[in-house]
């Protein structure tokens, strides 16, 4: 598969670069809006990821920069917006059973890997990433209020180290 037509954040190129090193079956998602049922639209997430022996990911991609000084309890940053929550379970509502909806947070690391906080690092264009996902369910559980002004959240330190989960074991 070629690399999508929309222009993407270097986030975005990196995972995409990442599933097809890797093997990995997916779609990568163009439109920025769709529209479902009438007047309702929803942003629409980046990547359907294919498993061949599990539940397939609606993928929603949020790039993250790291900063050099984090602690390992430190909190990594995790902040979404409401809307992106909303949006992200209604898709995984229309697609139903055989799909869970994630985001990936995709971290840039600006240092080399022998001194992440992430157990696996990869490169892509001159720069490391590494990544951690959460599913919709639990982030909404556990999710508290970052921003009222701007409609943000995010998940405490200790309930990210809880539910997240390095992509690689996900897959």
């Amino acid at each position: 598969m070629g690399p999508r037509s929309k222009k993407s954040s270097h986030y975005e190129a990196a995972f995409e670069d990442y599933l097809r090193r890797n093997g990995l079956p997916y779609i990568a998602v163009d439109e920025a809006k769709r529209a479902l049922f009438g007047d309702a639209k929803l942003k629409s997430f980046d990547f359907v990821v294919y498993r061949p022996n599990g539940t397939n990911l609606l993928v929603d991609v949020k790039g993250r920069a790291c900063s050099p000084r984090l602690s390992a309890r430190a909190s990594l940053p995790n902040w979404t917006t409401r809307a992106d929550i909303d949006d992200l379970r209604q898709w995984q509502e229309i697609f139903g059973g055989g799909f869970i909806a994630i985001f990936l947070f995709m971290y840039h690391w600006p240092h080399e890997p022998d001194q992440s906080p992430f157990r696996e690092l990869f490169g892509f264009q001159h720069r490391w990433y590494g990544m951690m996902t959460v599913s919709i369910a639990d982030y909404r559980m556990h999710m508290r209020a970052r921003s009222e002004s701007w409609g943000t959240v995010h998940l405490p330190g200790a309930a990210f180290r809880e539910v997240a989960r390095p992509f690689q074991d996900v897959v």
